[in-house]
């Protein structure tokens, strides 16, 4: 039985769609693909299992819809999976019926919708498309290869059905929406293999994403998902309710694989934030004992305040270059609303403690929060300004915020009749969604005016200081590729085509 793990392309003048393992989905006009972990797992399980897996990234690929689909007749896969998101799901609805209408030899083509959208609008799916299955929950790698294993069996002539579909599956029955139950996080992450890199063709995403500094670079995901867990926008609240995580050295195995066996220079572990205490100590001894250290820089999310600057020291030895850290606000009115645990001062010192110990923070804010004035927003972006001009923070991310289904800040913004729209196609941070204080321009200007920074005498020269060797060169001139990137992607709401 052959599976298809897909992303199907989506054309659009804004951009290419950043959805492989995104926490927030966005149109890129500087094309940057990022390794999706949990489908990369699913795939290599499945093959392991037995399955024909064909990975399917047509948008890494850079085919069109039309070639996408002749690629679809061509293979004949039996099953299709397609991790989808709050701005394409409509879309994802429409590729179905598509699919559904494909001549494929008379074979029944079973489709599946899996992420965090569905895992909090499940039913609506279902209601709205022709998708078969929808698999709810974060441990879809698992849940894709029960879910097959049910329909190879059900499939065979004469074979005894010993599979039970697993919780967290909805489906249809004689007409009628049906599901298994709440969906269950219980399976041990270290029985997971290796991902299987050739099969997912890890190539694809080792260059085209602006934080690498050395190249290839790759992803790993050693925690499902974060250990704080609280903040009230995150999508990835409705997929993974408790974090779980592999052993220090499981991720230090891996590690090792993937110098000796693929030559990997950098390497990005997305867990929502990244493990501390024992765990992280642990590890980062044991990059040190390996030497790993010398051959390969290690990236993370991590928390304001979650380490100490003995423990930064530490992970610098240790390998670490690039640490992602979540402002969002600089106001502590929003911090308390959107529970970071943070103050701005914290926020600030951390950054300090970082880049005294020779790490290199990358922060995320955003704007358009409801309760936010403009005055306060401007807080926000001279916080970003003054920390990028100073040198605490040393590159930056700004968005639009988006209240995603399933988080607690939808609910709130449904309470409070705080939403302007909830035709998902708007949710992609081309325009504010929810209602502000401020016009809509105000908000887009805000969100573009923090890459201005990158032209800021002060933190060129700082820049310029910092360059130590060749590869220092190409991965400026690499992020001023994506500075001018970031300034189209929030440029005024375009004309789509359709898919």
């Amino acid at each position: 039985m052959k599976v298809s793990i897909s992303y199907p392309p989506i054309e659009s003048e804004k951009g290419v769609p950043l959805l492989t393992q995104n926490r927030q989905f966005q149109w890129f006009n500087s094309p940057t693909y990022i390794y999706p972990m949990v489908p990369a797992y699913a795939a290599t399980l499945l093959k392991s299992n037995g399955f024909d897996v064909m990975w399917d990234d047509a948008i890494a690929d850079g085919l069109t819809y039309s070639q996408w689909l002749e690629r679809i007749k061509k293979e004949k896969p039996d099953i299709i999976a397609i991790e989808t998101k709050t701005p394409v799901v409509k879309r994802h609805w429409e590729i179905i019926r598509d699919l559904k209408g494909l001549e494929t030899g008379g074979q029944r083509l079973a489709t599946v919708l899996m992420g965090d959208h569905v895992t909090a609008l499940p039913e609506e799916s279902l209601l709205n498309s022709d998708v078969d299955f929808v698999l709810t929950g974060g441990d879809y790698d698992f849940l894709l290869l029960s879910l097959c294993n049910y329909i190879k069996q059900s499939r065979t002539p004469n074979s005894e059905l010993r599979t039970n579909l697993e919780p967290g599956i909805w489906y249809r029955n004689n007409g009628k929406i049906k599901n298994t139950g709440s969906f269950q996080l219980n399976n041990d992450l270290d029985t997971l293999p290796f991902i299987d890199r050739n099969l997912t063709k890890w190539r694809s995403y080792s260059e085209k994403n602006g934080n690498y500094k050395r190249l290839p670079g790759t992803y790993t995901m050693v925690g499902r998902d974060c250990w704080y867990h609280k903040c009230t926008f995150c999508s990835w609240t409705t997929t993974y309710p408790q974090f779980r995580t592999r052993r220090p050295e499981s991720l230090l195995a891996e590690i090792g694989n993937l110098i000796e066996s693929y030559g990997v220079r950098e390497i990005m572990d997305d867990t929502g934030t990244f493990p501390v205490g024992d765990w992280l100590s642990t590890f980062c001894k044991g990059m040190i004992e390996c030497g790993y250290n010398d051959k390969v820089f290690m990236d993370c999310n991590m928390r304001f305040g979650a380490v100490s600057g003995e423990e930064y020291k530490l992970m610098k030895d240790a390998g670490f270059r690039l640490l992602l850290f979540g402002i969002e606000s600089a106001n502590q009115k929003t911090l308390d609303r959107l529970k970071k645990g943070l103050t701005v001062e914290k926020i600030i010192e951390s950054c300090k403690q970082a880049r005294y110990a020779g790490l290199y923070p990358h922060i995320t804010i955003m704007f358009g929060y409801p309760w936010e004035t403009y005055e306060d927003a401007l807080n926000t972006l001279n916080l970003g300004k003054w920390l990028l001009k100073k040198g605490y923070a040393w590159t930056v991310q700004a968005t639009v915020a988006i209240p995603y289904p399933g988080t607690p800040l939808f609910e709130e913004c449904k309470s409070n009749n705080y939403l302007e729209t909830m035709d998902w196609d708007s949710y992609d941070m081309r325009e504010p969604v929810m209602k502000t204080p401020m016009p809509k321009a105000k908000v887009m200007e805000l969100v573009q005016g923090i890459y201005s920074t990158a032209f800021n005498p002060e933190f060129l020269i700082r820049r310029a200081f910092a360059i130590r060797d060749i590869s220092d060169i190409k991965y400026f001139l690499r992020a001023g590729g994506k500075v001018f990137g970031h300034l189209m992607d929030f440029k005024t709401k375009a004309k789509e085509k359709n898919c």
